[in-house]
């Protein structure tokens, strides 16, 4: 069975160009250090899982684009490296904190605001519109796809 994600990435560190750039369309999903977007890609991502590809942290973020989950969950070997700005000096490889999962952007659509979703009572509930929320990765149900990727896709 197919899940689906939102998965936010700030454009200067991966935008949707640069995934659709990268060899084979895929980027590594690095940097997530919180526990429960770590649990997302660990318990509840399969291969071939929609993701809904992210922009935030900019000047207008909202979805850019659609992708899908390309690897089972792996260490993010950024935890281990001194030098990265995701290092974590407690994480050691033998019991990696950290993971990701290989994303594979299909293709970059017209820029879905979050004025836009809010204004669609159906996804009134969906995570991503939640108060207080920010986690980076996020279940969408299959009725909230849907109605984003019609609105996406005009």
């Amino acid at each position: 069975m197919t899940h689906y994600w939102l998965m936010k990435s700030e454009p200067q560190e991966c935008s949707i160009d640069d995934a659709l750039a990268a060899p084979g369309q895929t980027v590594p999903w690095i940097g997530v250090r919180n526990y429960q977007a770590r649990n997302f890609m660990r318990d509840g991502m399969q291969v071939g899982d929609g993701v809904l590809f992210y922009h935030s942290s900019c000047a207008e973020p909202g979805i850019v684009g659609i992708a899908r989950v390309a690897s089972s969950a792996k260490p993010d070997p950024t935890q281990f490296d001194a030098k990265s700005p995701y290092f974590d000096a407690k994480s050691k490889p033998a019991e990696p904190r950290w993971l990701l999962v290989d994303v594979q952007a299909f293709r970059k659509t017209r820029l879905l605001n979050l004025p836009e979703l809010r204004a669609v009572p159906a996804l009134a509930d969906m995570v991503l519109l939640r108060k207080g929320n920010r986690l980076s990765i996020t279940p969408v149900s299959d009725g909230h796809w849907q109605l984003i990727a019609q609105k996406m896709l005009r």
